[in-house]
């Protein structure tokens, strides 16, 4: 399976593929593209591509979305001020034609920071649903 991991920048992307696939994570510097780790779990095969979130490459983000089976959005919950953006490139993500047979996954990201929203209050400002 082919897993697309995008969000804006500094949302944790690269740190949760980090984790999931047991590599230290003390030392993380900005996705400038693209990371491509694989991951075998009993019989399946996820390739998770961890795509670099800044503004000025967003709009790269389209050549990643040929044969996407899981897109997995990041939301970094304690960045408030960003959040209309995120829920912008989400709604723009979710228009894509090439990305609609795929399945969708928004993960509330940095839930243990002080002051960061909850997942209802997240829904609450409209990241989840439409306008």
């Amino acid at each position: 399976m082919r897993i697309l991991m995008v969000g804006l920048d500094n949302s944790g992307k690269t740190t949760i593929v980090l984790k999931i696939n047991g590599e230290d994570a003390s030392v993380i510097s900005p996705t400038l593209g693209f990371n491509i780790k694989t991951i075998t779990y009993q019989k399946y095969t996820l390739n998770i591509w961890d795509v670099g979130g800044q503004r000025t490459i967003r709009s790269y983000w389209r050549n990643y979305f040929e044969q996407t089976d899981g897109l997995v959005w990041v939301v970094d919950s304690s960045d408030l001020r960003r959040l209309d953006d995120c829920k912008m490139e989400l709604d723009n993500l979710l228009k894509e034609e090439r990305l609609s047979g795929a399945s969708l996954l928004i993960l509330a990201n940095k839930q243990d920071i002080k002051g960061a929203l909850t997942q209802a209050e997240i829904v609450k400002v409209r990241l989840l649903v439409d306008n």
